[in-house]
């Protein structure tokens, strides 16, 4: 046993009862685990465990997918194998203490989990020389509302915990200030740091920005950010929804991802040169030059739910195609300088609704294609991106099926990611966009029930 091996064993024989929580993340990010008693957990530090490959095999609901090849009826259903990773272990303050450690999906598994995706994005970095810093900041709607009120109300009528459009707002803040700080000093304890923590516009909306840590450090604090909000807010009678555009009257929530290599030896960034335009290295031009050519092909990974394409919409903060920009928010990548530590590319295209690890594997791993083949990007956007006609050579899909498509079709993403990942991840999204399709809305309702 390792040190941090003892250390979660340790921390779970202190538990009463003798326990931990663990974890893994599925497809669509949702943390799916169980309590552990000291025995179990033991042998499967050691070991690993079994968990039903189901978790790789349904959606957020619980759905059975009907056209995967990893798993379904005609494998009926085998564990696959989890490796408990101690080195996240972390104890959850509303749970009295209680240790959690999260795991992922290795053997056969191992080449469609996300967490093993993002590591294999990494281990391309590390080949190449480079580490990789990364940071996400999520928008959250907030709701005086329950699980049983929302399904009650149809998801009509919602009440937010303040009304308004009140951008970096004090006022609201300080009335609701315990939960702010319940918010701050739960992270905190939990290794999930906010960095900052403010109203933005729209009804009942936050923002909070994670601190920059290891990329796969990051992508874990970034998951579990998201449940983590999710328990505090339900625990106190309200709900907080991570959609990418919960009301067409309000903007979209982001899920901004915030990226810098470094070289793996010295520590050093490779992204700024002070003698180059914008002080933008070669490494970092060409980075930026990756992602923006496979921004179109891989957006059904940082665009994951039919919802995701209702915010990628002019005029509302989301950008609707792949451009880039210095300091410019309405391009799909801003780069931001100013000094060797704050030089960064934030990749602004994703939504609140992401899987943390899928996108920044997406992030990273475009911006390295970008590196290895010295892509030049486009001349970087002046003013408006909506308004320029440089951004129509560089169209983004507008469903999510055209997304899946362009995935399954994109050299690059199976080489970046491996065809397995590509093809159940393509899957699983057509059927999400399959199921939508089974809805019938209240915007059909209204405009063919009586007159068509």
């Amino acid at each position: 046993m390792t040190k941090v091996s003892d250390a979660a064993l340790k921390a779970v024989a202190e538990q009463t009862p003798p326990v931990a929580k663990v974890g893994v993340f599925d497809i669509d990010g949702v943390l799916r685990g169980k309590y552990m008693a000291a025995d179990k957990f033991a042998s499967a530090l050691e070991k690993g465990f079994g968990f039903c490959d189901v978790a790789l095999g349904w959606d957020m609901h619980d759905q059975l997918y009907d056209n995967v090849a990893f798993t379904g009826w005609h494998t009926a259903y085998p564990d696959a194998m989890v490796r408990l990773l101690p080195e996240t272990l972390r104890r959850i303050p509303f749970e009295g203490g209680m240790p959690f450690v999260l795991g992922e999906f290795c053997g056969a598994a191992e080449a469609i989990c996300p967490r093993s995706l993002l590591r294999r994005v990494l281990a391309r970095a590390t080949d190449m020389g480079f580490s990789v810093k990364a940071a996400a900041e999520f928008e959250f709607f907030v709701f005086e509302e329950t699980p049983q009120s929302v399904r009650a109300k149809g998801y009509r009528d919602l009440k937010t915990i303040t009304p308004g459009n009140f951008g970096y707002s004090l006022l609201r803040s300080g009335v609701h200030a315990d939960f702010y700080q319940e918010l701050l000093e739960t992270c905190a304890a939990m290794d999930l740091e906010i960095e900052g923590l403010h109203t933005e516009t729209g009804p009942g909306v936050l923002e909070a920005a994670l601190r920059v840590d290891d990329a796969l450090a990051a992508a874990d604090k970034a998951a579990l950010f998201k449940t983590v909000a999710k328990i505090l807010c339900q625990r106190r009678g309200w709900m907080a929804t991570f959609m990418a555009k919960w009301s067409r009257d309000w903007p979209g929530q982001s899920g901004h991802l915030h990226t810098s290599l470094y070289d793996a030896k010295s520590g050093e960034t490779t992204f700024f040169d002070a003698n180059a335009e914008r002080q933008m290295s070669d490494n970092m031009r060409w980075f930026v030059g990756g992602q923006q050519a496979l921004m179109p092909e891989l957006l059904a990974m940082v665009a994951p739910t039919v919802n995701s394409y209702t915010r990628l919409i002019p005029g509302y903060w989301a950008p609707t195609s792949a451009t880039w920009g210095y300091e410019n928010r309405t391009c799909a990548l801003r780069v931001i300088g100013g000094s060797p530590s704050a030089q960064r590319v934030e990749y602004r295209i994703s939504a609140a609704d992401i899987n943390p690890y899928i996108a920044l594997a997406v992030v990273i791993g475009s911006g390295l294609w970008g590196i290895e083949h010295r892509i030049e990007p486009d001349a970087a956007i002046e003013g408006n991106a909506y308004e320029c006609k440089t951004a129509e050579t560089r169209r983004l899909p507008t469903t999510l099926w055209e997304a899946a498509q362009r995935l399954k079709a994109s050299p690059a993403a199976r080489v970046l990611f491996g065809d397995a990942f590509v093809e159940h991840y393509a899957a699983t999204r057509e059927w999400e966009e399959r199921e939508a399709r089974k809805a019938i809305t209240d915007w059909q309702l209204s405009r063919y029930f009586e007159i068509i």
